[in-house]
């Protein structure tokens, strides 16, 4: 099968978007399809030609580590020399559409939201993920929160505010400050008294000019992803220091992560039911990652929904997967082949 693999981008989650591209493709190409793997952003120079998908290229060769800090967009943008005025960059869209299929391997703001599902829906490009209306309605946390309150998904208490309008409510201490719109912790602090709720707000609104402001819920962290319906086995995150931001996901080490968790079968049944109730309530279809944590008491709260789970290396949905004996080339694979479902 001919596929592209999309990975890089502008957002925030640049770096992290580029090695899960490139396992992809690494997969896939072990899997015998015949595989490019592309920026979305930078593009490619040269034409598409009918030869493209058959040259003995590595695709991947130039990608590296993923960096303790997040990308500086801004240099990204000035590789570009058309004055960065389109998301896709040159020949992406020929590409996409001369393939079988697109493995979006994107993360974050332009690539989680619906965009350019919404735009491969209207040109006819298979890909894989869910569509653009559920991609849309999960990246923005506050809506996902107003979903989950609907359908009975219990999800901690908290608010929506915006930047430079007074606030009708405030949340007790300690709470979660974070970006509405973002994602791998990225615009996301505890504040503990007044001064670092001040900061936290400063810093959610760096990435976007609204915010979600939760209570901070004592306890464990879980992860359980989604995989055509059915939950995977639950995985629980404890950070070595901190919390699980950004240089504690993608650092190796930085994290321990036990999968199966250790919870009991009731626990973990409720919290895999819970993780497909959610899946429902956001209109998903193929894959996706439910993050939760549980309190002192027991009682699980679904924090949030993400369209396009990581498959870096210290990534939770290849973790999961291998628990119930699927590896990483089949699970790529089994996500491949359900963009050419109807």
């Amino acid at each position: 099968m001919k596929v592209v693999v999309l990975a890089g981008g502008i957002s925030t989650e640049r770096d992290v978007s580029l090695i899960s591209g490139k396992m992809i493709y690494q997969a896939l190409k072990k899997k015998g399809h015949q595989v490019i793997l592309v920026d979305v952003y930078l593009g490619l120079q040269g034409e598409v030609g009918d030869d493209i998908f058959d040259r003995d290229v590595d695709w991947a060769a130039q990608i590296q580590a993923i960096s303790e800090q997040a990308p500086d967009i801004e240099k990204i943008k000035k590789q570009r020399a058309d004055g960065n005025k389109r998301f896709f960059g040159p020949r992406v869209l020929d590409l996409c559409a001369a393939a079988d299929a697109v493995f979006i391997g994107l993360h974050g703001v332009g690539g989680e939201d619906g965009k350019v599902q919404a735009v491969f829906d209207l040109m006819g490009i298979r890909y894989t993920g869910t569509d653009f209306t559920s991609a849309a309605l999960a990246m923005d946390k506050g809506i996902t929160k107003e979903i989950f309150r609907a359908n009975g998904v219990p999800t901690p208490k908290g608010i929506l505010i915006r930047q430079g309008i007074n606030e009708d409510e405030k949340m007790p201490y300690p709470c979660i400050v974070k970006t509405c719109n973002g994602g791998s912790s990225i615009g996301v602090t505890i504040a503990r008294n007044d001064e670092e709720y001040e900061a936290a707000k400063k810093e959610a609104f760096r990435y976007d000019n609204q915010a979600v402001v939760e209570e901070f819920i004592e306890g464990r962290e879980f992860s359980v992803c989604v995989l055509e319906g059915k939950a995977l086995p639950v995985i629980e995150i404890e950070p070595k220091q901190g919390f699980y931001d950004y240089k504690n996901k993608y650092q190796a080490g930085s994290t321990v992560e036990t999968c199966p968790a250790h919870l009991s079968e009731e626990k973990t049944r409720q919290m895999q039911e819970m993780a497909e109730a959610a899946y429902r309530a956001l209109r998903y279809h193929s894959y996706a990652r439910m993050d939760f944590r549980m309190d002192r008491e027991g009682r699980i709260f679904c924090l949030e929904a993400n369209t396009l789970p990581g498959m870096t290396p210290t990534s939770l949905i290849p973790q999961e997967a291998a628990a119930i004996g699927i590896g990483f080339e089949d699970l790529c694979e089994r996500i491949l082949l359900s963009a050419l479902k109807d």
